[in-house]
């Protein structure tokens, strides 16, 4: 049994640049009204949200892909966000300096939009 789990975020060109600085290790804390980290379980999800929320909103969106511990994983429950299809795991905002110390490797730009 694999120790880690792949996960996809998709981001916007903001945030990309935040991870960026972080040499593709760590995500950024959240803003104050966004009390929620929501790493997607499918790349098809992380495409969607990219593609239809990100780039209407910001004029660009991108896919990242990143590996996280399972010890860190089983804490959290799956959660469905609308949709069968549509799930993630809802990282409190106040544990994402965890969250980031639980990704092994570095963090992938996997896709982009528009492309």
């Amino acid at each position: 049994m694999s120790k880690e789990t792949t996960l996809w975020r998709p981001v916007g060109p903001d945030e990309l640049k935040l991870i960026e600085l972080s040499e593709m290790r760590a995500f950024p804390p959240r803003l104050p009204e966004q009390p929620i980290f929501y790493p997607v379980t499918t790349i098809e999800y992380a495409i969607k949200i990219a593609r239809d929320w990100n780039v209407p909103a910001s004029g660009s969106g991108f896919v990242t892909e990143f590996e996280v511990e399972n010890s860190y994983l089983d804490k959290f429950e799956i959660q469905q966000a609308g949709g069968r299809d549509h799930e993630e795991y809802w990282i409190p905002a106040g544990d994402l300096e965890d969250f980031n110390r639980a990704i092994v490797g570095k963090i992938r730009v996997v896709a982009s939009y528009p492309e």
